[in-house]
């Protein structure tokens, strides 16, 4: 991580101290600089599943930014006494960067997501913003990212698009490991994880009320509209952080 960039300690994890506006500024640097560099986006289940994949943690310690994507993680780093400025949230940073691109006539390109998704993405993008520049989109089979072939298939697909900024909406740890792995060789400047966001720009997932995003309720909107499939990540996966940001709490205040 940019040692220039402020950042807190959050469950032994590295985040950035950014605020969305900073954080734009920060990718502007990046894309002047010319060299890839890639950002992550902390949530409490990207932090659950840090305390145990050694690779997904190695893959964090590379990147140049960790924005913290998630409410709960400005609780935890308040109750610890070392406040995160504010949620940088991912599909609004998305949006946020497209603008940005926009207006300073930067490419990009969209890997992932659901069947269109990407594509819807993009045009709903390019009308809201004049001039953004979609260089190409595309949408893998599933298990792709096991096929060596298909992976530098596709890195060559987007290093032919000459896009700045590749966007990839597979979910964690997958998105992040195949930026680790392949992203270098994409020819862009930037890339970042962004999972669901797609869909949630191109309507097929509705979001949740702003109401329920600042009081940090927008995973219990997301479990009420796919609680197959989010169940057990939010109700049993996720929720020891809440007991891991006491534990760190009694630790110091050396009653444990």
């Amino acid at each position: 991580m940019d040692e220039s960039i402020d950042k807190i300690k959050l469950l032994g994890i590295d985040i950035s101290n950014v605020s969305m506006s900073e954080t734009i500024f920060y990718i502007d640097k990046m894309i002047a600089s010319g060299t890839f560099s890639y950002i992550v986006t902390p949530n409490v289940d990207h932090l659950m599943k840090l305390q145990s994949d050694s690779d997904f943690r190695k893959i964090y310690e590379g990147a140049n930014l960790a924005v913290p994507d998630g409410v709960p993680l400005l609780w935890g780093s308040r109750i610890l006494g070392t406040p995160l400025k504010e949620r940088v949230n991912g599909t609004d940073l998305f949006v946020k960067i497209c603008e940005n691109a926009a207006e300073r006539g930067y490419s990009i390109f969209l890997l992932g997501g659901n069947p269109d998704t990407a594509e819807k993405a993009g045009t709903i993008l390019a009308e809201k913003y004049p001039g953004l520049r979609v260089a190409g989109y595309f949408c893998p089979e599933f298990g792709f990212d096991a096929d060596f072939v298909e992976c530098r298939r596709i890195q060559k697909l987007i290093a032919a698009s000459k896009a700045d900024i590749l966007f990839v909406g597979l979910g964690a740890p997958k998105q992040e490991r195949w930026i680790a792995e392949f992203g270098p060789g994409c020819g862009v400047k930037v890339a970042i994880g962004i999972g669901v966001s797609f869909s949630l720009v191109s309507g097929n997932i509705k979001r949740a009320p702003i109401w329920m995003q600042k009081r940090g309720l927008e995973w219990f909107w997301r479990l009420m509209a796919e609680p197959r499939r989010l169940s057990k990540r939010y109700l049993v996966d996720d929720l020891p952080f809440f007991w891991l940001v006491a534990k760190y709490w009694l630790k110091q205040k050396h009653i444990l």
